[in-house]
């Protein structure tokens, strides 16, 4: 009896001691110093550690330099390279950092409102349709197990790259009483199967039951570029076709200049749109390589400015990112970008890409009086925080147009083969 109370005791102490520990100050902060940091050069890094705690470089590379405060430590990032940092507590080594500084790297803000032009590869299947023949109204498409979202790629071994080559194949199979042998791209992989057109006795023409698009057109917003290699990033998120759903397939596309002619503002449910037009002399100022989960992607063949930060800025990594006041940059009437207040509401240190890394909301009245908030048209804009570009708008939440989401910078880089992590020979520690 007696030791199953001293056992009960012993429990409630070390309950109490483990608790107590949780919430001790040196702890807490040791737990959220990260294992390892990445930095630009020229940029500090600063984290909170307990007055007995100090800090030493395990390799005196100058490509560091520490400085020490009762309560933190700042890294100072002086070149590109490689280092660590250990950290002590009485002498004893108690945490390792590793350190790693990335070669100064900038890009040119956009907020340009640009049009979009995508060709699919192959043609795209947007629904089915029933053709009225002598013996009833059937689908040759959907009797041949062709199903929405599906993209035709060959017809009788050549490859079908626009409408205009599907008619020619169509009239001559119905004409010869042969089936089409068709190679179908899905989702899950291709595919082959064989298609009889049928003749719709109301037009005496031949037809496949099967609604086809090769193209897509829409406005967005240009996010970034990158001065040396003029490659690009645009819209933040996948475009994906009206009809199916589902991700365009891209061949190839084009990018042209765009003027805002009016806005449809935003509401509760109705999340609103810009409304424009592509320019008049509709000139190519860029193509489209990527269309992926992060935006649009290509490389500019013209020089694209937006008359108001036309200079380079530096990038903030997601775990650089910050709750706080930030700006937007976008068009609203006709071609002029303008910068507006926003703040970011929250951020999520991402290790790996993702989607969805921040929250923001609009807070600048002339743009709420104008828009309502985010509205479609407005991705890709871009978010600067403390001279920095951190990310871009992608989303709006429907039921509070004041307030979406954005994506880091860095995924939308990464997507457009810019490797900001290259540097030409890392320092070793």
């Amino acid at each position: 009896m007696k030791l199953e109370i001293i056992r009960k005791i012993i429990g409630g102490i070390l309950l109490v001691s483990l608790i107590s520990l949780i919430f001790f100050q040196p702890l807490q902060q040791y737990l959220s110093i990260p294992k390892s940091i990445t930095v630009f050069e020229g940029q500090d890094y600063t984290f909170q550690k307990a007055a007995p705690v100090t800090a030493a470089l395990s390799s005196h590379n100058s490509n560091i330099t520490l400085n020490q405060e009762k309560t933190s430590v700042s890294v100072k990032a002086n070149e590109h390279g490689k280092n660590e940092m250990l950290l002590e507590y009485a002498g004893i080594p108690i945490k390792k950092v590793d350190v790693r500084v990335l070669k100064d790297f900038r890009v040119l803000p956009g907020g340009q409102s640009i049009g979009v032009k995508l060709n699919t590869v192959g043609v795209l299947v947007v629904g089915h349709h029933l053709i009225n023949t002598t013996n009833g109204k059937k689908s040759p498409g959907e009797i041949a197990g062709i199903k929405v979202g599906d993209i035709i790629t060959e017809i009788n071994g050549s490859k079908i790259e626009k409408m205009t080559d599907v008619a020619p194949y169509v009239q001559s199979a119905g004409q010869d009483g042969k089936p089409l042998n068709l190679v179908i791209s899905r989702e899950s992989g291709k595919f082959k199967t064989k298609l009889t057109p049928l003749k719709d006795k109301g037009e005496n023409t031949y037809k496949l039951g099967l609604y086809i698009r090769d193209s897509a057109a829409g406005i967005g917003t240009m996010t970034f570029v990158h001065p040396q290699s003029k490659k690009y990033g645009a819209l933040g998120h996948v475009i994906s076709d009206m009809d199916t759903k589902k991700p365009i397939v891209v061949e190839d596309g084009q990018i042209v200049r765009s003027t805002v002619t009016s806005i449809e503002k935003g509401s509760n449910g109705d999340p609103g749109e810009k409304l424009a037009r592509f320019s008049s002399d509709h000139e190519i100022v860029g193509n489209i390589q990527k269309n992926s989960p992060f935006g649009i992607f290509g490389e500019l063949n013209k020089d694209l400015k937006n008359g108001i930060l036309d200079k380079p800025l530096p990038i903030a990594l997601s775990h650089q990112v910050k709750e706080g006041p930030a700006k937007i940059l976008t068009v609203v009437n006709d071609d002029k970008v303008e910068e507006f207040d926003i703040e970011i509401v929250s951020t999520i240190p991402q290790k790996f890409p993702a989607t969805k890394g921040m929250v923001i909301k609009v807070t600048d009245p002339k743009l709420l009086e104008k828009t309502g908030g985010i509205v479609q048209g407005m991705s890709g804009s871009p978010i600067i925080q403390n001279g920095k570009l951190v990310g871009a708008v992608t989303h709006v939440f429907v039921n509070d147009p004041t307030s979406g989401y954005g994506v880091h910078i860095e995924w939308m880089l990464n997507e457009a083969g810019i490797n900001i992590y290259e540097t030409p020979k890392d320092k070793a520690s």
